[in-house]
């Protein structure tokens, strides 16, 4: 049985395309090349993890065709939400479970199993801006109302995270890996109330996608650090490759 994961599908088989980006390179057709990467590594008995930015659909009448898309895939399909996934409303995620059938497993508030492990984890949050840069294009400031904006942001999804471990402990579980769509931290933090969450419970790994394009991978912490290792799993990031995780 193995475990992986991948995130920003941002499939729009029903809705306009937001990000013309997704028109060239490693954007054009990723549909087709990542059915044929998952056909190819994932087996019926393995879990996929998907981290977020599902689609642009603004409800679910909008996502039909992407979830037919992400059902049909192999293997046991377990979703996080992402910053763009309009459809899911938080409180009604349990529907949104019942709707589904068991066919996908949307985790908010809780987590899922993956053999002696529990996959928890949230959306998150990072302050992204606006900076204002200097001719050299160092930060030198940076928008304060957005950054406390941000902060009640990352609060609120740091009980989320919270309820995620708490929900999975309570269940009996001891070995955590922490799921994330945006990065732990931001590009002005070393740590923030994530990683030291991770840290608190004894997460694993921290698995976390949001940062897309070349400059953009190096945004947050990539490798081991205090015992924990953290992984980008972006889909442009792995080439739609998903990464295997366990």
């Amino acid at each position: 049985m193995g475990l992986y994961a991948i995130g920003d599908l941002h499939l729009h088989f029903q809705t306009p395309l937001h990000a013309r980006g997704q028109l060239t390179g490693l954007w054009k057709d990723h549909e087709k090349r990542f059915r044929r990467n998952c056909d190819a590594l994932i087996g019926p008995g393995d879990t996929l993890v998907l981290l977020g930015d599902h689609s642009w659909g603004r409800d679910l009448a909008e996502c039909e065709e992407d979830f037919r898309y992400i059902m049909a895939l192999p293997g046991r399909k377990i979703l996080f939400r992402g910053n763009h996934d309009m459809f899911w409303d938080v409180k009604k995620t349990p529907q949104l479970n019942e709707r589904f059938g068991g066919a996908l497993t949307f985790v908010q508030n809780s987590f899922a199993a993956c053999g002696d492990a529990a996959l928890v984890g949230t959306k998150g949050f990072v302050f992204e801006g606006p900076f204002y840069l200097d001719r050299r294009r160092r930060i030198v400031g940076w928008d304060e109302e957005k950054e406390r904006q941000a902060e009640k942001l990352v609060r609120r999804e740091a009980e989320r995270l919270r309820a995620s471990f708490e929900a999975a402990r309570a269940a009996g579980y001891r070995r955590f890996l922490m799921f994330l769509h945006y990065p732990p931290t931001s590009i002005l933090e070393e740590r923030s109330v994530f990683t030291d969450m991770a840290e608190e419970y004894g997460a694993e790994q921290v698995i976390y996608a949001h940062c897309h394009g070349e400059d953009r991978f190096h945004d947050s912490i990539l490798g081991e650090r205090n015992g924990i290792l953290y992984r980008l799993v972006s889909g442009d990031h792995l080439r739609w490759m998903p990464e295997r995780i366990l």
